[in-house]
C-alpha cells in the first residue's frame, strides 16, 4: 500500500507537517502514539508522532523538524509524492483521566506531539492550562490549535520576540510557587526541557509525565536502541512508552545516548548535502 503525500506544509523554518494516506494506521491510531517510517529502501527507521488521523479519510498527520539525512530526505518530498514504509501506531496511548487539571508543558517541535494530548485531554473534560514555547515567534508552532483546547495559555521564546521572554519553565515554576495547583504536568519537548520540568515539580510533588524521544530501530522492544532507565529499571520506550513517570527517568543517560552517534551523524548530514549540491549544478 503506497504511503502517499497528499497535503504539506511549512510550519516554520526547517519545520514541515504532512498528510499521508495510510488508512489502516488512521483507523487505530490514538493520542500519545507514533508511527516509524523509512523515506526509501535505504533510508534509517526514525519515530515521528502522530499529530493528528482522521480515520474516515484514512489519513495521518506528521510533524517534523529537518535535522539530519533522514528528515531532510523526507523534507525534500513533495505532495504525490510516496514515503517507502510506515509502521504504525507504536507506542501506548496517553493515559486517559477526566475532571483534572492538568499543565501542558511543550517546547519547539514538542509542540506538534503535545497537540493530539492536549486535546485528547480537553476533550475528557479536564482543565487545561498550555504553556508552549520556541526559540523565537517563527519557530513557534500550532499556536492557534493549541489555543483552541486550552483553558489558559502562556507562550515564551527565547528572545522575547513573541509572549514572554524566557523558557517554559520558567512560567511553570511561577505558577506553582503563586499557588497554583495542577493534579499532573505533562511535559513533552526537548530532552533538557522535560528534565528542568521535572526538576521543577519535583519539590513541589506534582505527578509529571514525559513523552521521550529516544533513538529507535524495531520499533518492536527487541533491538535494544530505544532502551531508557525508569526508576532504575531498563525499559523500552517503544514497548512501555514513550511516556513515563518524569521523576523516574534517567535524563543525563537519555541525552547521553542521544548524543552518541553525533560525530556519524554529522558526516552523514555533510555526505548527503554535498550530493544534493553536486546533483544541483548537474542538472542546472
Amino acid at each position: 500500500m503506497p504511503f502517499r503525500i497528499l497535503k504539506k506544509k511549512i510550519l516554520a523554518p526547517n519545520i514541515k507537517k504532512i498528510i499521508v494516506k495510510a488508512p489502516l494506521i488512521a483507523r487505530k491510531a490514538k493520542a500519545g502514539q507514533f508511527v516509524i517510517l523509512r523515506v526509501d529502501e535505504h533510508g534509517e527507521r526514525i519515530p515521528l508522532t502522530l499529530v493528528d488521523w482522521n480515520e474516515k479519510e484514512g489519513t495521518i498527520t506528521l510533524i517534523f523538524q529537518e535535522v539530519g539525512v533522514s528528515t531532510l530526505k523526507l523534507g525534500l518530498l513533495e505532495e504525490g509524492d510516496e514515503i517507502h514504509d510506515i509502521l504504525g501506531p507504536v507506542g501506548n496511548p496517553g493515559e486517559y483521566v477526566r475532571d483534572q487539571t492538568i499543565c501542558v508543558v511543550a517546547g519547539g517541535v514538542g509542540i506538534g506531539a503535545a497537540y493530539p494530548r492536549t486535546k485528547q485531554l480537553k476533550e475528557l473534560g479536564n482543565y487545561i492550562v498550555s504553556i508552549i514555547g520556541a526559540r523565537s515567534a517563527e519557530l513557534l508552532i500550532l499556536e492557534e490549535e493549541m489555543k483552541k483546547y486550552s483553558d489558559e495559555i502562556y507562550i515564551t521564546t527565547d528572545d522575547g520576540s513573541k509572549g514572554r521572554k524566557g523558557f517554559v519553565t520558567e512560567v511553570l515554576k511561577e505558577l506553582l510557587e503563586k499557588g497554583r495547583k495542577f493534579d499532573q504536568v505533562l511535559s513533552i519537548g526537548p530532552p533538557i526541557m522535560m528534565k528542568v520540568t521535572c526538576d521543577v515539580t519535583k519539590p513541589f510533588g506534582v505527578k509529571t509525565i514525559v513523552s521521550l524521544n529516544s533513538m529507535m530501530v524495531c520499533g518492536m522492544g527487541m533491538c535494544g536502541a530505544c532502551r531508557v532507565t525508569v526508576g532504575g529499571e531498563t525499559k523500552f520506550t517503544c514497548v512501555h512508552g514513550p511516556e513515563f513517570d518524569g521523576h523516574l527517568v534517567d535524563f543525563n543517560e537519555l541525552m547521553m545516548r542521544l548524543r552518541m552517534y553525533k560525530e556519524e551523524e554529522q558526516i552523514a548530514l555533510e555526505k548527503f548535502k554535498k550530493n544534493i549540491l553536486v546533483k544541483s549544478h548537474a542538472s542546472g
